[in-house]
């Protein structure tokens, strides 16, 4: 059994910032789980473009107002607390957070801990 709380997270090696979000990483690749889970911040007033070309994501947003757009089609989805999105087809897309929003997000193959977006927007798959 893995029981952990956010106190035990921030300020560690298992949690991540980037400009515009700071994750908390509860569970990664270590725990052999198959899967990670992030509590993720998306700063107020900020639009971030990303794109998990290694990833599934699933997001579950519990705090904070938004808006999600798909770069193909140009669509925009609302999100508030409660709203969940999948990036099931590896989905460029761009977040931007009217209000501070509060992520509960699932990755498949789990992170290891240490990714950041690059350049494209994606996290590198890592195996170690």
């Amino acid at each position: 059994m893995i029981v952990k709380s956010l106190d035990e997270i921030i300020g560690t090696e298992d949690e991540t910032k980037g400009e515009t979000w700071e994750s908390r990483r509860f569970i990664l690749q270590k725990d052999g789980v198959g899967f990670s889970l992030n509590d993720t911040i998306i700063k107020a007033g900020t639009e971030s473009y990303f794109w998990y070309k290694n990833h599934i994501e699933a997001v579950y947003c519990i705090e904070g107002e938004g808006e999600i757009e798909k770069v193909e089609t140009g669509e925009v989805w609302q999100l508030k607390a409660g709203s969940m999105y999948l990036l099931n087809d590896h989905d460029k897309h761009k977040l931007r957070a009217r209000t501070e929003m509060r992520m509960v997000c699932v990755f498949n193959p789990p992170l290891v801990g240490t990714e950041t977006h690059n350049e494209e927007g994606y996290y590198p798959l890592l195996t170690e």
